[in-house]
């Protein structure tokens, strides 16, 4: 009868530790993983939409304006002297519509708060 009971408790405290795993799990995908893979889709929807002109930084902190842009590759000027240097699409963070639309996200965010 002891035997009968302790099994019946084990198998309730086993339901609890399944129900906190899948809690866990979900918590790391709505906190972590999405949030992650909605960055790297806009991200990517950006460098695929760049265009002659364009204001860029790249990942390595230098700024310039779009002159050509490839299926891979996008050259840029830096600079009054004019320096082309050309990159990987890869190797672009952001763009000056993109840092453009943040700011005006920072500051509807700062007047809500108000």
């Amino acid at each position: 009868m002891i035997l009968f009971l302790s099994s019946g408790s084990s198998a309730g405290a086993g339901s609890s530790s399944l129900l906190m795993i899948c809690l866990m799990i979900a918590v790391f995908y709505f906190f972590f993983i999405r949030p992650e893979n909605k960055k790297k889709k806009k991200t990517e929807e950006m460098r695929s939409s760049l265009s002659l002109g364009d204001e860029i930084t790249t990942i390595g902190g230098m700024t310039g304006k779009i002159v050509q842009v490839t299926e891979d590759t996008v050259t840029f000027e830096t600079g009054e002297d004019r320096v082309r240097i050309q990159i990987k699409k890869w190797g672009i963070s952001t763009t000056g519509k993109m840092e453009a639309a943040e700011a005006e996200a920072r500051a509807a965010r700062g007047k809500k708060k108000k």
